[in-house]
């Protein structure tokens, strides 16, 4: 049972005669109209399980865009039903009005939607739906909650496609679609073409050259469909919060803006999510497929408190490439990273592939290195500073194992992973 205002306002009304009386008598007798017309009111109510509902939950959208969600009421009982129903979600769903007066005649429905733009990406979980029906008088009614369970998959908002144009307008550069071409050793052969001064002499095709009496050499183009193996850390380290995001965001980012960048290359990419094992995976799909299955896929993912299990990581490598490949690696760097076996780990990846190892740099860090004021500020600028120093050291030691390092704050991490590639691409290095 529930009450309303207008039990609330009869109650005052009592208050208000009863002290003008000065009758503690008439106060009771007041009190006891009301509550005899209230518990009336209330059995009064047809029953809410008699009101049969449903939900029509959106199956996926995008973090930062609007979607709609309906709930479908039916009066399946003999009696005009009049009150209001909520539709609850989680309160990082985003949910605007949820809460929808109705007047259903015995045997109709009512559509009632509730508009959603969630706040952050995963599942995002819908709560109890609570039913009232209110009684003949609108003092009191019936309540009934009824769990219907829904789930909207927020998808990562891929917010970095911005660069993408531009990157593809380089990667058509590399790949011969446009007035630049590639000289010198490439990875795969292209055409022939006039020697002009300049040319490295080691591209002049002699074969070619005699059958012509003029000289020529070949031109190259990066080699379409090789393999590219995205490796997402999910342990401790995503959890830390750059700004506003955790590091997992911004390396979701990066997946999803290198993945589209090495698909439209032709390559063929590989995700992974590890910590102790493996916690999603996206192999073997390409095409128009490839982004929606990655952004699917990573989207419920949240960090755990544990440390990630780096033995296992040169089996992921083993189990999924058949040739050598780019590897990249999304994990933070630091000397607590290094001391957990992450650089034996790295080693013979590295002497197969081509590993490239990509941190998000903290901006806070250096501001709180820079800082020069109290006792307190002083002990802080010293410990970022160490961090900054274990973090440099361990870049240092991976670049002299040929391992190659990128790191960017949160929002220039995507384009200059995707930077690096082209770079790697065009120096016939994948």
């Amino acid at each position: 049972m529930y009450l309303t205002w207008r039990a609330a306002a009869l109650s005052a009304v009592g208050i208000v005669i009863a002290a003008a009386a000065g009758s503690a008598g008439a106060a009771l007798v007041w009190a006891g109209i009301t509550a005899a017309l209230v518990l009336g009111d209330a059995l009064g109510a047809p029953s809410p399980r008699l009101l049969a509902s449903r939900r029509e939950p959106p199956g996926a959208v995008r973090l930062g865009e609007a979607t709609q969600t309906t709930l479908l009421v039916r009066n399946v009982g003999s009696r005009r039903a009049r009150g209001a129903v909520r539709d609850a979600w989680q309160p990082s769903a985003g949910a605007g009005v949820n809460r929808h007066a109705f007047d259903l005649p015995a045997g109709e429905a009512r559509r009632f939607t509730t508009s959603l733009r969630p706040v952050r990406r995963g599942d995002r979980h819908a709560g109890a739906v609570t039913l009232r029906v209110r009684g003949p008088l609108g003092l009191a009614g019936r309540q009934l909650s009824v769990d219907l369970p829904a789930t909207l998959r927020v998808l990562p908002e891929f917010a970095s496609r911005r660069h993408l144009p531009s990157r593809l307008a380089r990667l058509r550069e590399l790949d011969g679609r446009s007035a630049v071409q590639m000289r010198g050793p490439g990875s795969e052969f292209d055409s022939l073409r006039e020697y002009v001064i300049g040319d490295d002499v080691r591209a002049i095709d002699w074969r070619a050259t005699a059958r012509r009496s003029e000289v020529v050499v070949r031109t190259w183009r990066p080699e379409r469909d090789r393999q590219v193996l995205i490796l997402v850390d999910t342990a401790r380290s995503a959890a830390a919060r750059i700004g506003d995001i955790p590091r997992l965001d911004a390396w979701i980012e990066t997946t999803l803006l290198l993945s589209a960048l090495a698909s439209k290359a032709g390559d063929r990419v590989h995700v992974v999510a590890f910590d102790r094992g493996v916690r999603a995976r996206v192999s073997g799909v390409s095409g128009a497929a490839l982004m929606p299955a990655i952004a699917d896929r990573l989207a419920p993912l949240e960090p755990r408190l544990i440390e990630p299990d780096w033995t296992s990581v040169a089996g992921i490598v083993r189990e999924t490439l058949s040739q050598r490949a780019l590897v990249v690696l999304l994990t933070d760097l630091g000397a607590a990273a290094a001391d957990s076996g992450m650089m034996r780990a790295l080693a013979p990846i590295a002497r197969d592939h081509q590993l490239l190892v990509a941190p998000v740099d903290d901006p806070e860090l250096r501001e709180i290195a820079a800082a020069r004021g109290g006792t307190a500020e002083a002990y802080a600028a010293a410990a970022a500073t160490r961090h900054e120093l274990e973090r440099a050291a361990v870049a240092d030691r991976m670049r002299r194992s040929g391992i190659e390092v990128v790191s960017a704050g949160p929002d220039d991490l995507p384009p200059a992973v995707a930077d690096a590639y082209l770079a790697l691409k065009a120096a016939g290095r994948l």
